[in-house]
């Protein structure tokens, strides 16, 4: 095929919207899934699942959700963190008041909630655009997380304001709550996410994700196409704000087993999530992923790796340096490669197949 011949060009519609085209990615995949599903539930210890694997899992599909928004289609937002909240207190509130549904309907159903809400703060993107559509989302943001704090019904009249994951079980297994094993909560969050970024996949390289892409390239020009702006913007907020609210569902009931609302879901978060796909790559569903796996991998290395090597570190200068090498990488990445490690991790791949005859 004239495709796997050239490697860059695409001599048919199906061959533009193959996912993976080449067969060492199909390869490298089931490697990695294989990995993932056996290896790790097997060899890692409940510190590397909890501490490593788990949070970057979570993370992984909101850097989805977000560069669906602004990768793809060119919108900038500053809360997800407060659409994650959404999720995370529908599947409460949810799961409160239908026991007998299985935890993982409520924590897909969510989505839902958090997709609606996504949909009502992206009401303005037809309007406005840049740097005032991000204040428009952190207002949303503060706004969301006000209400979670304020608001005694989204938990119960708990004064402390926080979600307790009551114990639910799939198939008399204990999947959520304090008795469900860290490998069974490790393999229900991996396999939500496989799931999710399928689905993803098959979004943004369909006719979805061409009209987000025309919007992100120039709205006005892919109006005249016949792409309806207003629809196709709060599409990509609503499938945006489904994927975090996923995410967040996931974060409380799967990964923590608990949150306190201030301080899971606050604004320091979402720029967090921000920092992943601008990391990673924008516009990537694969930078996605390595963005979430730098970012949430780097306090644990810079904790508890540096002290390993001989290197000894305080706690709190940790944090700052976390936050000092986070930042360096950003200014690094916007100026010298703007689409991330994505596009270097592509530039290597294209290289490592004509190695060792480069001409």
């Amino acid at each position: 095929m004239f495709y796997r011949d050239a490697g860059q060009y695409k001599s048919s519609y199906a061959a533009d919207r193959a996912v993976f085209p080449l067969r060492e990615d199909r390869i490298g995949l089931a490697v990695i899934l294989l990995v993932a599903f056996v290896a790790i539930p097997l060899f890692a210890g409940d510190f590397v699942i909890k501490t490593v694997m788990m949070p970057f899992l979570v993370f992984s599909l909101a850097a989805i959700g977000l560069n669906i928004l602004t990768g793809y289609t060119g919108l900038i937002s500053l809360g997800t963190a407060g659409f994650m909240g959404v999720g995370a207190y529908a599947c409460y509130k949810l799961t409160t008041y239908f026991p007998g549904v299985n935890i993982i309907v409520w924590i897909l159903a969510s989505g839902f909630f958090s997709a609606a809400v996504g949909v009502l703060f992206g009401l303005p993107s037809l309007r406005i655009k840049g740097f005032y559509l991000a204040v428009a989302t952190l207002a949303a943001q503060f706004f969301l997380q006000w209400c979670f704090i304020r608001i005694p019904w989204l938990y119960n009249y708990n004064t402390s304001g926080a979600i307790e994951v009551p114990t639910r079980t799939l198939f008399g297994v204990p999947i959520t709550g304090a008795t469900a094993a860290i490998e069974v909560r490790y393999l229900i969050l991996l396999s939500a996410v496989v799931l999710m970024t399928w689905l993803a996949s098959n979004l943004v390289h369909g006719r979805f994700g061409r009209m987000w892409m025309a919007v992100r390239d120039m709205d006005i020009a892919a109006e005249l196409m016949g792409i309806r702006l207003l629809h196709t913007k709060l599409l990509a907020f609503a499938v945006s704000s489904f994927y975090a609210g996923v995410a967040g569902a996931l974060l409380v009931f799967i990964w923590l087993g608990g949150a306190e609302a201030g301080d899971v879901f606050a604004i320091r978060q979402s720029f967090l999530i921000l920092f992943m796909i601008i990391i990673g790559g924008l516009g990537s569903l694969v930078g996605s992923f390595m963005g979430a796996a730098f970012i949430s991998a780097l306090p644990t290395i810079l904790k508890f790796g540096l002290p390993a090597m001989g290197i000894p570190i305080a706690g709190a200068t940790a944090e700052h340096l976390n936050f000092m090498v986070i930042g360096a990488l950003i200014i690094f990445f916007l100026i010298v490669e703007p689409h991330g490690l994505a596009r270097l991790w592509q530039i290597a791949k294209q290289k490592l197949r004509i190695w060792p005859f480069p001409y």
